[in-house]
């Protein structure tokens, strides 16, 4: 078990925003935390990063306490928050200086990554000149090297335009195959959770609460069409009807 999340509530004042949210996350796995905007999933992702105190509950990381404690997991929201006046290269090394290490050092051990994230002849360009996706691409990029075991991904390729999100989701499946980097994604976007995830927590109601975790089919055993089966469509019922049962009682 890599993350464990035990029995988190939050409240903002009077307004309780999650209500003994527990979940976890093995090695490897890609979990993604699906509900509606406003439902508390970006405010239990500060929690998991300890950027925000729970009012109670636990978060274990490889079964160490680390409630509260910034700085254990790597982090990507959905902006690319690419510094523009820094390269590419400048960019995808700020991890490995901030880590101490020689700026030459960080460009050469960042070389066979920027091929393996499809990055490579960008170096020298500045974020403007790169596409959206190009620039989730290189943000993923510096996320991993901040050599954390997990990563929490908030939303990273809702800024896309369609065509260009369903490409990245497979180059994510991909590539994340290569880096073995185990993630939690939260997301609103049901068939984005749907064609990512090896596991799905729904939350829903007011406060928020897991209204159901979902297991999907291995990924050697969906078909190559798997968006266009039965199988997917009735996956996508159950989420929606669970969603629609969560806002009826708000």
């Amino acid at each position: 078990m890599l993350l464990e999340v035990q029995h988190v509530s939050k409240s903002f004042g009077q307004k309780a925003v999650l209500a003994d949210i527990s979940l976890h996350i093995q090695h490897g796995e890609i979990v993604a935390l699906l509900g509606i905007s406003g439902s508390g999933k970006t405010t239990l992702f500060n929690i998991i990063a300890g950027l925000l105190t729970s009012d109670q509950g636990r978060i274990l990381l490889a079964g160490q306490d680390v409630t509260g404690q910034s700085g254990q997991v790597s982090y990507m929201l959905q902006k690319d928050l690419l510094l523009p006046f820094r390269t590419i290269a400048g960019n995808v090394t700020l991890p490995l200086l901030l880590r101490g290490e020689k700026k030459k050092a960080a460009v050469a051990k960042i070389g066979p990554y920027m091929q393996t994230f499809g990055l490579a002849g960008t170096e020298q360009q500045y974020p403007a000149a790169l596409s959206g996706g190009m620039r989730q691409r290189a943000a993923l990029l510096r996320t991993y090297l901040f050599g954390k075991q997990l990563a929490l991904l908030d939303e990273p390729f809702s800024a896309l335009d369609e065509i260009t999100k369903r490409g990245m989701h497979q180059w994510y499946l991909k590539v994340i195959q290569q880096i073995n980097l185990t993630t939690l994604l939260v997301t609103h976007d049901i068939d984005e959770a749907l064609v990512l995830a090896d596991r799905i927590y729904v939350l829903a109601g007011q406060p928020s609460q897991i209204a159901a975790e979902i297991q999907l089919p291995t990924r050697q055993q969906r078909p190559a069409d798997f968006e266009l089966t039965n199988g997917f469509l009735e996956y996508k019922r159950q989420i929606l009807g669970i969603l629609a049962n969560g806002l009826s009682t708000i």
